[in-house]
């Protein structure tokens, strides 16, 4: 059996659009992309949905707390080693004004997760150092609500730029690389999240590229 790792933000652990900042709902276990990334994979792969809401690739959260996306990957991938592939989908919540960084910052950031698993020494006998699919997340809905334009002024121009520099990280550390933008599209809802409909997309778009992976 083969272990993919999905390493991610609120849109891995399959949180709904929020028509307020006081309403958190999750998607089903079936229905968020990485459950949809299972069903699709068969039951020769196990994924695990790492997803953690308002983590950030590198940030510490002066206001939310523990968010570091950095701080736990280690952990992370020892809690699951053996791994056969480590997918990572950050950098939407780096795009919050109180980071106050460009584009290319998020896209670098993201690129060192990148080198912390590739560089991390295999524990497991007979194990091998996974390869990683670096994912840039879809820009966001240009009209936000209120409650999401403030806490991301800004936030939409930037994101439009993310997927040219994290193509550029992938190809500098040799990674594999989907641009979530031309698979998927952020809720009109909160600008940020995706609906159920995405989730099934990018779950059945991810699979043909690990299964190319592999396979």
């Amino acid at each position: 059996m083969k272990t993919v790792l999905c390493f991610g933000d609120s849109n891995t652990w399959g949180a709904k659009p929020m028509p307020s900042i006081d309403v958190i709902e999750r998607f089903d276990r079936d229905e968020r992309w990485p459950g949809v990334l299972g069903r699709e994979l068969g039951p020769e792969y196990e994924v695990i949905a790492e997803g953690l809401n308002g983590r950030t690739t590198v940030w510490e959260d002066p206001i939310e707390g523990y968010k570091n996306g950095s701080a736990y990957l280690i952990p992370c991938l020892d809690t699951h080693q053996p791994l056969d592939l480590v997918i990572i989908m950050l950098g939407t919540n780096d795009l919050k004004s109180r980071f106050s960084v460009t584009a290319q910052d998020i896209a670098l950031s993201a690129g060192v997760l990148v080198g912390l698993v590739q560089r991390h020494p295999i524990q497991v006998a007979g194990a091998n150092t996974p390869p990683v699919l670096l994912i840039a997340p879809p820009p966001m809905h240009p009209d936000p609500p209120e409650f999401i334009d403030e806490m991301f002024t800004g936030g939409y121009e930037k994101s439009l730029k993310l997927a040219k520099h994290f193509a550029w990280v992938a190809e500098s550390y040799g990674c594999a690389f989907l641009n979530a933008g031309e698979v998927i599209s952020s809720s009109p809802i909160d600008a940020i999240h995706l609906d159920r409909d995405n989730h099934e997309k990018l779950g059945q778009a991810v699979a043909g590229l690990v299964k190319n992976l592999l396979e």
